[in-house]
């Protein structure tokens, strides 16, 4: 494609967004942001949800250069008028099902698509994490994007230590629980199967502990004893803004397993990947300490 030829791309609403040339100032949803810079992109400015504040939460943000990446703001602080403030030729969003764009209000989300086109990446449990991650890949080859086989290597071996890690050692006994802290007396713990990244670890041997059916669909929400009644060996724990410290729900007495940091909407990209996967093998090969 030439810098003058048309620029399409077909989201995953089914819906064509078209240009006059590939776009170059693009406002993403933070996750899409962040991914894309890692794939090669840098937005323009990024915005976050009705869980974010007036400051970029640095949990979603991974490598974006934010002294050069603007943010907008999240939730009821946007409207048209400001994400369109910077001249976007193009917004990539987000959606958890439903072709709904995650982090606009819908009387925002429609008016804006009216002025500017709009593609919309499916990241909800429907999909496997390598769709999702092929998915991106595309938009960013789109947008001018090379490939980078360095980075699929970093990845490629990521996948196979932490999967030779839980075939042949104590590493694959070890009991991994992933969860978002809500306080010093409660947790949400994930639902492994729910979560695309997750389905992952679990497709690579990582034996996440599945709390017991019962309400919620993503998350079980526990009390503290509950919690540590699963008997983690390693915890996930979620870093977003929102999530309380995981040292206000441990105290003094489960303070022992050892700690990955998760970012629950995670990146898509190769080498983010690949670093949590590396988070998750050190992790596991750190030495029992009970």
């Amino acid at each position: 494609m030439t810098e003058q030829s048309e620029w399409r791309f077909s989201d995953d609403r089914g819906q064509l967004s078209t240009a006059p040339r590939r776009p170059g100032r693009v406002l993403a949803y933070v996750q899409a942001g962040a991914t894309l810079w890692g794939l090669g992109i840098r937005p323009q400015a990024v915005f976050g949800s009705d869980h974010d504040g007036p400051e970029p939460d640095r949990a979603k943000t991974g490598t974006l250069p934010l002294d050069e990446v603007a943010y907008v703001g999240a939730g009821a602080a946007l409207d048209v008028e400001r994400l369109l403030d910077g001249r976007p030729d193009l917004v990539v969003a987000v959606s958890y099902g439903g072709g709904h764009v995650y982090g606009l209000a819908p009387e925002t989300a429609k008016p804006l698509e009216e002025r500017v086109p709009v593609v919309v990446i499916d990241v909800s449990q429907a999909r496997t994490f390598g769709e999702i991650g092929d998915r991106f890949a595309e938009l960013a080859r789109s947008l001018g994007a090379e490939d980078r086989a360095d980075a699929d290597a970093d990845l490629d071996a990521a996948r196979d230590r932490l999967r030779t890690l839980t075939a042949t050692g104590p590493a694959g006994a070890r009991r991994v629980v992933a969860l978002s802290p809500a306080g010093p007396d409660q947790a949400h713990v994930a639902r492994p199967g729910m979560w695309p990244e997750l389905r992952v670890l679990t497709e690579l041997g990582v034996q996440l502990v599945e709390p017991a059916p019962g309400p919620g669909a993503n998350w079980s929400t526990l009390g503290r004893a509950e919690t540590f009644a699963l008997r983690p060996d390693v915890i996930l724990t979620d870093i977003r803004a929102h999530a309380a410290p995981l040292d206000e729900l441990r105290g003094d007495g489960d303070g022992s397993a050892p700690v990955v940091p998760w970012n629950p909407e995670p990146l898509y990209g190769p080498r983010d990947h690949a670093r949590f996967l590396g988070l998750v093998a050190d992790a596991l090969e750190a030495p029992r300490t009970r």
